[in-house]
């Protein structure tokens, strides 16, 4: 039977090459993974209308998550940490409660795992790395904020044409800039942005926890699914209950 240890469902922005091989290849066996595409016209991943493409996939949601539903997912997850960042929490709140209704699986958010994740962690002081514009960096930065953390260290990436032609080296070298001592873990939002293959390497060099929105929302996906197995080389989010 397919997914017969869970079933997890994932909402992907259009243009986004990363969600589903990254999510791949963290899955543990018996997990079964399903995606959705969000909607939205134009170009993908560049820094100019991305609020336009934001408002776009909240706009068409409902949509994207019914087909999605139709395989019974017993997490469905919007992977893309950015829409979250321009809601209100009780808009969020709103929002999942409704698409939870209507396709009778729970509904969950990256960046409701990203918090999750570092409440988990015992994070307090956070150091944030983007790949986002100015104006998205900075709702981000109040997102954190506003859900009681202290954003101590930050790092926007530079001269970014498209983030889905970023490589894991750039986000690398970002969450390095965005680290501070005082900062007792690093976040590096966006699930457009490669992140798998450098997370334990950024933890070596840096001695403290470092998490991506990719990490997060499978963590908190097999969580809320029962999945309680251990993932190895990908930080220690993964590799501790």
């Amino acid at each position: 039977m397919m997914g017969w240890r869970a079933r997890l469902g994932f909402l992907v922005p259009p243009g986004n090459p990363t969600v589903e091989p990254e999510m791949m290849q963290l899955a543990p066996a018996g997990v079964s993974l399903h995606f959705s595409r969000l909607v939205a016209t134009g170009s993908t991943g560049t820094p100019e209308g991305q609020e336009e493409r934001n408002r776009s996939y909240l706009e068409h949601i409902g949509a994207s998550t019914y087909l999605l539903a139709m395989v019974h997912p017993d997490v469905i997850v919007l992977a893309h940490t950015a829409s979250s960042y321009s809601m209100s929490s009780q808009d969020e709140a709103t929002l999942l409660a409704q698409l939870q209704a209507s396709s009778q699986s729970r509904v969950i958010t990256a960046a409701g795992s990203v918090l999750a994740a570092l409440h988990h962690l015992n994070v307090r002081h956070i150091a944030l790395a983007t790949p986002y514009a100015e104006e998205i960096s900075e709702q981000s930065k109040r997102y954190l904020t506003d859900h009681g953390l202290h954003v101590v260290g930050y790092g926007r990436l530079e001269n970014v044409r498209n983030i889905y032609e970023e490589t894991a080296e750039r986000a690398y070298r970002l969450a390095r800039r965005a680290d501070t001592p005082e900062a007792d873990a690093v976040f590096i939002s966006g699930t457009g942005l490669p992140t798998l293959s450098v997370l334990s390497l950024l933890e070596d060099d840096l001695g403290k926890p470092v998490i991506s929105s990719a990490t997060a929302m499978m963590w908190n996906a097999l969580r809320l699914a029962g999945v309680g197995q251990t993932i190895e080389g990908y930080g220690r989010l993964l590799n501790r209950h």
